[in-house]
């Protein structure tokens, strides 16, 4: 190893094929072939992998019986990070919770907000919900009747991946979820009744609020009762200290799934090329495939699809290509 400032290896997961943990592990191998000392930092945007990345250990989990997206009880962890709770909303009403068979006009997020009311009741003067992979396109409304529309006095904090207004969740997500166009079409009359509810209750409009139709609307649904909406990669990031981490290192190495122009809007790639920009460290990108046009100029980009020769084989050896990508790229 050289005497020189750490290559830090910062990706998102690559969906289906590795987690932000396993990728991280995967670029530092690569890094650690090219005789440069490694460092990792998974990260996540708030959606899936946001618990395993801010409550990594097992001590620092909790388990609650819930109400998966569709009626059935599910067991779904959260996790603790000091006085803050962290709640991701894909454990409770999670579209893989369905496994294929989702009914969007009837699942629900009351789930979700029995691991809220859960994370409440411990005690903690923060609670963290990512919001991400969710099944349900229900305006938040089975989360907050869950919480009896009660935050209990403590600041609540919802991650957010989107920037998409709380109707336009209907005709955005709606089909992500299995509705089909008059589907689509009760979910956004469904959310319009909600909106204006909300803000006959509560004075707050969710239908112009960026970020309200995140997870199907509870993003707007948490907003109406207190609840401040947040870019999640910024909050993921500041809570694991990315920007000192980028400061001190020679290299920053980032990467996800796949690469495209949604990836450096709010995502986790976009936030770290921003971040090496702001303090001069070089960047560089291991993807599982990308549109070529998304590829910033003078970052360097390698994809597991070009190194494996198809897309399949690129996600059954994830891990060996991706160290394979980062050991070219640290090489001077």
């Amino acid at each position: 190893m050289t005497g020189e400032a750490p290559v830090l290896c910062c990706p998102d997961k690559f969906r289906g094929s590795l987690t932000a943990q396993e990728a991280a592990a995967a670029l530092a191998l690569g890094v650690e072939r090219a005789g440069r000392t490694a460092v990792g930092l998974p990260l996540a945007d708030g959606g899936e992998g946001t618990l395993d990345v801010l409550c990594p250990a097992a001590s620092e989990r909790h388990s609650a019986r819930v109400t998966g997206p569709l009626g059935a009880r599910t067991d779904a962890e959260w996790g603790v990070r000091g006085e803050t709770a962290v709640v991701e909303m894909a454990r409770a009403s999670g579209l893989a919770l369905v496994e294929g068979a989702n009914d969007p006009l009837r699942a629900t997020t009351v789930g979700t907000g029995e691991l809220i009311r859960a994370a409440l009741d411990s005690g903690v003067r923060r609670v963290i919900v990512a919001v991400g992979g969710s099944a349900t396109v229900d305006g938040g409304l089975g989360a907050l009747e869950a919480l009896e529309f009660d935050l209990g006095g403590v600041e609540v904090v919802v991650a957010c991946d989107v920037s998409t207004t709380f109707v336009d969740a209907a005709r955005v997500f709606g089909p992500q979820k299995g509705a089909d166009d008059d589907g689509v079409a009760e979910l956004e009359r469904r959310l319009e009744q909600l909106a204006e509810r909300y803000r006959a209750a509560r004075g707050i409009d969710v239908s112009t609020l960026p970020g309200s139709g995140a997870a199907g609307g509870l993003a707007g649904g948490l907003a109406a009762i207190g609840a401040k909406l947040v870019p999640g990669a910024a909050l993921v990031a500041d809570a694991v200290g990315l920007g000192r981490a980028v400061a001190s290192a020679s290299l920053v190495m980032t990467g996800e799934g796949r690469l495209d122009a949604t990836s450096l809007a709010g995502k986790v790639v976009g936030h770290v090329l921003h971040e090496a920009r702001e303090v001069g460290t070089p960047a560089a990108l291991v993807v599982g495939d990308a549109e070529p046009s998304a590829v910033p100029d003078g970052v360097r980009c390698l994809t597991l699809v070009a190194l494996a020769g198809s897309a399949e084989a690129a996600q059954r050896e994830a891990r060996r290509f991706a160290a394979e990508a980062a050991e070219t790229l640290a090489r001077r």
